[in-house]
């Protein structure tokens, strides 16, 4: 029963983040709801791993984590060179960037 709570909880946040990524302007907000999707995404992988008694949905959810740091690290470097260049971190104005 408790690791049916966890996945109603990972599916709030899954709606959430999906949410955020649709409707942000700001690309540290979009980069700060896809954060909230691979939370929630860890967060199933736990739960099925207690609901089926095995450690393996743990070792992915290290794996996810990890994935996770890396993609904030590179997500925030591209979003400071865009500040850099643009002064602005708005997403609508990325689209202008095409050739």
């Amino acid at each position: 029963m408790l690791a049916v709570n966890f996945l109603l909880l990972s599916a709030v946040l899954f709606s959430i983040g999906v949410y955020g990524v649709l409707a942000r302007r700001n690309a540290v907000m979009v980069l700060m709801s896809v954060e909230l999707v691979l939370n929630a995404v860890v967060l199933n992988l736990v739960a099925f791993a207690v609901i089926n008694g095995s450690v393996d949905g743990q070792i992915f959810a290290l794996f996810a984590i990890a994935i996770a740091a890396a993609e904030v690290g590179v997500g925030l470097a591209m979003v400071l060179l865009v500040y850099r260049n643009r002064r602005s971190i708005a997403l609508d104005e990325l689209s202008e960037m095409r050739g």
